[in-house]
């Protein structure tokens, strides 16, 4: 039997950015496969109030400057490019995540991932708006008409909605969160958990 994880993230999420460029590496070396569940990070964060960016100054893990620095890390141990979007790129959060849910519809939902997290973390962009996902969808071959119908649909906000209320109701606080089974692994840097646990070995 193949072993699955289930992939939480939001395409506008560094860490989240960081995880993807490792999946498909992890999916061939373990054989497994990944189900890729985009949501609204920031209400999944703010849930009950807890949200570690409200408020200043940010400290520790959540500082700006350490994360540019750990992300530009992380990059450079991946060997994949990075460039910080804080203070650079515009972009509605909800929309980005409904981008990716979009794409879903028509199975793409992994490709447009992809796009969209080198739209935020690889190009040298200073906004993102509907437009601009309309036509990466489109540059990836999906119905584009369809794609913007369903992007702005009220159909869409309720299943990011339902999506961030499956993460938390499962223990997911933020981003990247792995399940592999119903044990849980939240971060970037516990992909080598995650893999061992995909291989049986923990």
């Amino acid at each position: 039997m193949t072993a699955t994880a289930d992939f939480y993230y939001s395409p506008g999420s560094r860490y989240s950015y960081l995880a993807a460029t490792r999946i498909a590496r992890i999916e061939r070396g373990a054989g497994a496969v990944f189900n890729w569940l985009p949501l609204q990070s920031s209400r999944l964060i703010g849930r009950g109030g807890k949200d570690p960016f409200a408020g200043e100054p940010l400290s520790g893990q959540y500082d700006w400057d350490f994360r540019r620095r750990d992300a530009e890390a992380w990059a450079a141990y991946y060997g994949v490019p990075f460039r910080e979007s804080h203070g650079r790129l515009s972009f509605d959060e909800e929309l980005i995540a409904r981008a990716a849910l979009a794409a879903r519809k028509q199975d793409a939902v992994v490709a447009m991932s992809l796009r969209l997290f080198a739209m935020v973390y690889e190009d040298d962009r200073t906004a993102l708006d509907a437009d601009d996902y309309i036509a990466a969808a489109e540059a990836l071959g999906l119905d584009g008409a369809r794609y913007a119908r369903d992007l702005m649909s009220r159909e869409l906000g309720g299943e990011n909605t339902a999506s961030i209320g499956e993460a938390a109701r499962r223990g997911a606080f933020g981003v990247p969160t792995f399940f592999v089974g119903e044990r849980m692994f939240w971060g970037n840097d516990r992909l080598p958990l995650v893999e061992a646990a995909l291989r049986g070995d923990i």
